[in-house]
């Protein structure tokens, strides 16, 4: 035990520290002497431990100071390794005495070994990869170098099928394309008329004219190109289909066209569409030839005239005699109704002294249209009546639109009629209820009401 009397109280700190796990005394007294032998005996020795805190400062276990500025700091590893003399150590740090070579040796603490795995972790970005990951990651690699070459065959065939952009717009500068007008277009197609062969290519050519003679301009255009002779022409073809697109061409071209309606009034078009109205056509042509008639008269009290003085009203009255249907009949009622009300509206309107003189003109020439006593004379008086009988809600509406149009020269022949005042007393019933059930719903001012207004209004007109 003597030379232990020579160990400082520090050697004893350190090696109580070092060896917390020795509880024999005589294995304990054993290494104690060991450690001092290696430390070196005597009083303050160079050799001694010193622990270094790493963030705070430094703390001196020898009983000398020592300047921080002439410790040397070993920096511990997961690796043993040997402290030479005067080195310190961190706090925290796992120090052993090699009893085989004498020296001691520091190795990281489990917190410094955490601390120190973190820190690394984030600086260098290592992450731990298992052999399954790093497997799936290789095969990654491959299948996107596959799916990347088969991107470029794709590309490259995308390329083959398809030009260039810059390619297309250079090509395309370079050609001389032909740009048509509707007027080229119009004399195109009549040049094609004219010359074509066959029922097919007529037709077609027709439909064409069709579209582009719903713009004014267009239809005045095909008259002064001698358009409207062909169309007359197809007026008279043996061929139905001819006839039928023929009439079509020329009420689009007419409707709302003051010009090209003087133009085929000149061109005899009316007497040729009474012709066809007149003669034993199908149904089907009828009606596109009645299209035509009713577009020709509208707002054109000259062709209203001519219609009254040619006999217009005696070739509708034999139509209407011999439609059932009531779809001519329909449209025959509407088309007088319609004649009768513009005269009604040019007389009743408001004098404007800007269009003081053209308004004037306009009264003259309604004057000349002596429809209603056309009407009267001609047997629409009880011929419009008629119409009531239909099923069709629509068709009542207009004769009745029509009835009361004509009433001011109609009112004897409407009382002397007991079927029309019988039959204006069961619409009403009939119309009465239905207005009823549907105000119980919750409608109101719908069709059937103004349907039975214009009844109660017709009956007020014949009282």
């Amino acid at each position: 035990m003597a030379p232990c009397q020579f160990v400082s109280h520090r050697c004893v700190s350190v090696t109580m520290m070092l060896l917390p796990r020795a509880r024999e005394p005589s294995f304990f007294l054993l290494l104690l002497c060991c450690y001092c032998i290696a430390c070196g005996f005597g009083h303050k020795t160079n050799s001694a431990l010193t622990v270094v805190d790493n963030i705070e400062g430094s703390i001196n276990y020898d009983d000398t100071a020592v300047d921080e500025d002439d410790v040397e700091v070993i920096q511990p590893t997961q690796q043993w390794q040997t402290l030479k003399p005067g080195q310190a150590v961190p706090t925290g740090s796992h120090v052993r005495l090699n009893l085989q070579t004498g020296q001691r040796e520091v190795q990281l603490g489990e917190e410094q070994l955490k601390y120190w795995t973190q820190k690394h972790k984030k600086s260098e970005g290592i992450q731990s990869i298992s052999p399954d990951e790093m497997k799936h990651a290789m095969k990654k690699i491959k299948e996107d170098f596959k799916s990347a070459d088969k991107n470029t065959e794709a590309q490259d065939s995308v390329t083959s099928k398809y030009r260039p952009l810059d390619e297309l717009k250079r090509d395309m500068a370079q050609l001389d394309l032909l740009v048509e007008t509707d007027v080229q277009i119009m004399k195109r197609l009549l040049e094609q008329f004219n010359s074509s062969s066959t029922t097919e290519e007529r037709l077609s050519i027709l439909l064409e004219l069709e579209y582009l003679v719903h713009q004014v301009d267009n239809a005045q255009t095909l008259c002064s190109m001698g358009g409207l002779q062909f169309i007359l022409e197809g007026l008279n073809s043996t061929d139905i289909r001819i006839q039928e697109t023929s009439a079509l061409v020329l009420g689009s071209a007419l409707a709302s066209n003051p010009v090209v309606q003087v133009k085929a009034v000149e061109d005899g078009a009316l007497q040729t569409l009474l012709t066809g109205l007149a003669t034993a056509e199908p149904l089907r042509v009828k009606k596109k030839v009645l299209f035509a008639v009713a577009c020709l008269l509208r707002h054109f009290p000259y062709a209203q005239s001519y219609f009254l003085s040619h006999g217009g009203l005696q070739v509708l009255s034999e139509l209407f005699k011999a439609d059932a249907g009531g779809i001519l009949r329909t449209r025959i009622v509407t088309m007088l109704y319609d004649m009768i009300s513009e005269k009604e509206l040019i007389s009743q309107a408001g004098l404007d002294p800007v269009l003081e003189a053209s308004h004037n003109e306009r009264l003259q020439q309604y004057s000349k249209v002596s429809l209603q006593g056309e009407l009267l004379e001609k047997g629409w008086c009880t011929l419009v009546p008629q119409l009531l009988e239909s099923s069709e809600h629509d068709y009542r509406e207009k004769a009745l639109r029509a009835l009361l149009a004509m009433a001011p020269v109609c009112r004897d022949e409407y009382r002397s009629d007991g079927s029309l005042l019988d039959t204006l007393l069961q619409l009403r019933e009939q119309y009465d209820e239905m207005v009823q059930s549907e105000m119980i719903v919750g409608e109101e001012n719908s069709y059937f009401a103004q349907i039975l207004q214009l009844i109660c209004a017709l009956q007020v007109k014949i009282k």
